[in-house]
């Protein structure tokens, strides 16, 4: 009987769970390694603050979030959010799409929950795990080295899928160490920055009484887009979902000039002609602060941002302080650590793989997840592009045979 050719997975992330869960072990032998004593271990971290499994946005539109162009938009339509909820379904795993359209484990489900069907589908499907497992780089004649409590282990496999995450959350694992690996391979790679995260704002202490207060109902504008939502003042600087979605034009702007700007409307329902309008109907008799913060109901932390950033003559002046809170630009001086990032860009390089993710430089070996040089904002999408990637990989390995 013809032997089975063996997939070694090296890793345990969301690209690796799908991808353990995916393969046909009828046709292939299977050995995921793992560093930590467990898999999942960023997956559980992840859910910690609700957890985004994918977005309820029209799969066309979704794919629009990736970059760069092209990369991800075959697997993404092969293994869509609506075939990925399904998917979960078939793991016992119920989701619903929230009011942000964020798709999350119905009410009850923790992450545990999600994270043991995954392993209990693996399980089933016949995967070998081996936990406690760090990969420290090739071997002579196309091995694996790993190391384990008990020393050096040596693996020949038919083929790799590596699937070791990003830079970001080193306490999970993805710590990104594993970079250079490929650079000795002559592989294309690209240094690790950090992606959804905060901004840093020079506030010079006027905010410090103010830090992890929050800017609701406010819109933040970055080159020629503009996002809805809400951010958190820290003595870093801006937090939230808006910030994060523009990391890569805020990323484009350090790199080319070393600071950035963005811009905050503290009244997007409101036109700039009917903040004018309100302020100047507005009952006299009040301190000019009383009178713009009541007429335009601006909460004590917009009126320190608006005082932040705006000279005394425009801020008294209802025609320009009207203009600033539609457009009060914040210059931005750097990025958080890469360490507190949500994730992170960079690692292998995109054109360094082909249309399914095997190297071009190492035959028979693949990459997933976030090790390829991807991005997208938070809000499901990154565990999404995970998934459809290594789903996409499964398919090309189970139609091979």
């Amino acid at each position: 009987m013809q032997k089975q050719p063996t997939i070694t997975i090296v890793g345990g992330g969301a690209a690796a769970l799908m991808l353990a869960a995916r393969l046909d072990t009828g046709k292939y032998r299977v050995v995921l390694y793992e560093r930590n004593k467990g898999l999942g271990h960023k997956f559980l971290v992840a859910g910690k603050g609700g957890f985004n499994l994918t977005h309820g946005t029209d799969a066309g539109e979704m794919i629009k979030e990736y970059y760069p162009d092209g990369l991800l938009t075959d697997c993404l339509r092969a293994f869509d959010n609506d075939k990925l909820r399904a998917f979960l379904a078939d793991l016992g795993i119920e989701t619903y799409v929230g009011s942000s359209r964020r798709v999350f484990p119905v009410k009850g489900i923790k992450p545990i929950e999600v994270l043991n069907a995954f392993l209990k589908r693996i399980a089933a499907n016949g995967v070998v795990v081996n936990t406690g497992h760090l990969w420290k780089g090739f071997g002579t004649n196309g091995q694996l080295v790993f190391e384990n409590r008990d020393g050096e282990v040596m693996v020949k496999s038919d083929f790799v899928v590596f699937a070791l995450g990003g830079a970001s959350w080193a306490k999970t694992g993805s710590a990104g160490d594993w970079l250079s690996c490929f650079e000795e391979q002559k592989v294309p790679v690209l240094p690790f920055q950090p992606s959804n995260c905060a901004i840093g704002v020079d506030w010079g202490g006027m905010l410090a009484k103010l830090e992890g207060k929050p800017l609701k109902n406010i819109a933040l504008s970055c080159g020629k887009r503009t996002i809805k939502g809400e951010l958190t003042m820290t003595k870093f600087g801006l937090e939230g979902s808006p910030v994060y979605a523009f990391s890569r034009c805020i990323r484009s702007q350090l790199a080319a000039k070393q600071k950035g700007v963005v811009f905050v409307d503290l009244k997007p329902a409101l036109s700039k002609e009917q903040i004018v309008k309100k302020i100047e109907t507005y009952q006299t008799g009040k301190a000019w602060s009383v009178r713009l913060r009541r007429s335009l109901n601006l909460s004590g932390e917009k009126m320190s941002l608006l005082r932040y950033g705006t000279s005394k003559e425009t801020f008294i002046n209802a025609t320009a302080v009207a203009a600033a809170i539609k457009r009060l630009p914040l210059t931005i001086t750097g990025l958080a650590p890469i360490d507190e990032a949500i994730s992170t860009v960079g690692g292998i390089a995109a054109d360094a793989v082909d249309e399914y993710f095997q190297l071009k430089e190492l035959p028979r070996h693949f990459v997933i997840g976030e090790m390829l040089d991807w991005d997208a904002p938070t809000g499901g999408y990154l565990l999404q592009g995970c998934f459809s990637m290594a789903d996409w990989v499964a398919g090309w390995f189970n139609l091979r045979i």
